[in-house]
């Protein structure tokens, strides 16, 4: 009996090619497991489907969907805090003790409770009780993350222009995010740049919609501090006054453009 072999598949790029390589040159896959935030992209919903079916396809497997019990609105706004000292400090400041609130570059609890404690954790049960061995699909062209397990992109020297145009050739596009986005994570991240949200805000003006609602919800809750706030210059509602404006700038005829001659 050969290895038991997990693959983590977050639906981006790299590992979306990491998967369909692995299924071309036939390499033993046992699992294949997802962390699915309940954040992401219809688009992104839709490519995790069509990668499952090929799965099945081609193995007879389905994709191992990983979830938190109740999600990311429910951690950035109910989820009682337990320590004690983290109580006391949001009552010190008049916050309640309940909610992380908006994630930061300083604290990212999305990404670690929605996404790495749930995959470390049954990586670690498989290793514990079938001596897996986890692989990663990190391209070529990042080997600062590379640590441990295995990496087989970066073993086959693919790197992340590759993976990308690897998935197109056959036939994965996520729907166009890719040639929307930098990036196809979570819409709601405070994290992404000012061009990606006006982005979101052309294409994805539902989401948008439910970003300002977030936005509304965290002011309310939290205030005008790293908690409350989306960005440390920014709410939602700024940005959407902004990109308005700008919008409403561009809409006059002969804005930006050249002088007749």
């Amino acid at each position: 009996m050969g290895e038991f072999v997990a693959v983590s598949c977050s639906g981006g790029k790299d590992s979306t090619a990491m998967l369909l390589l692995m299924l071309e040159k036939g390499l033993p896959i046992d699992c294949v497991l997802y962390a699915d935030t309940g954040m992401e992209f219809p688009e992104m919903q839709v490519h995790m489907a069509k990668l499952d079916d090929l799965l099945y396809q081609e193995r007879g497997i389905h994709i191992t969907t990983l979830r938190h019990p109740h999600g990311f609105e429910w951690m950035m706004f109910d989820r009682q805090l337990q320590r004690k000292d983290a109580i006391a400090k949001r009552a010190a400041k008049g916050l309640p003790p309940q909610g992380y609130g908006w994630p930061g570059v300083r604290v990212r609890w999305c990404t670690g409770w929605l996404k790495t404690h749930l995959i470390r954790k049954e990586v670690n049960r498989l290793k514990r009780e079938r001596q897996a061995r986890h692989y990663i699909g990190i391209a070529a062209d990042e080997p600062a993350r590379v640590k441990e397990d295995v990496y087989p992109l970066v073993d086959w020297g693919v790197t992340e222009a590759d993976a990308l145009q690897i998935c197109y050739d056959r036939g994965f596009d996520w729907g166009g995010l890719y040639e929307i986005y930098h990036r196809a994570s979570c819409w709601c991240c405070p994290l992404q740049g000012i061009e990606e949200l006006r982005k979101l805000r052309v294409h994805h003006p539902e989401l948008w919609e439910r970003l300002r609602e977030m936005d509304r919800r965290a002011l309310a809750q939290f205030g005008h501090n790293p908690l409350g706030q989306f960005q440390k210059n920014w709410t939602v509602e700024r940005l959407e006054q902004r990109f308005a404006a700008e919008a409403r700038q561009t809409a006059v005829p002969g804005f930006g453009r050249e002088p007749p001659r």
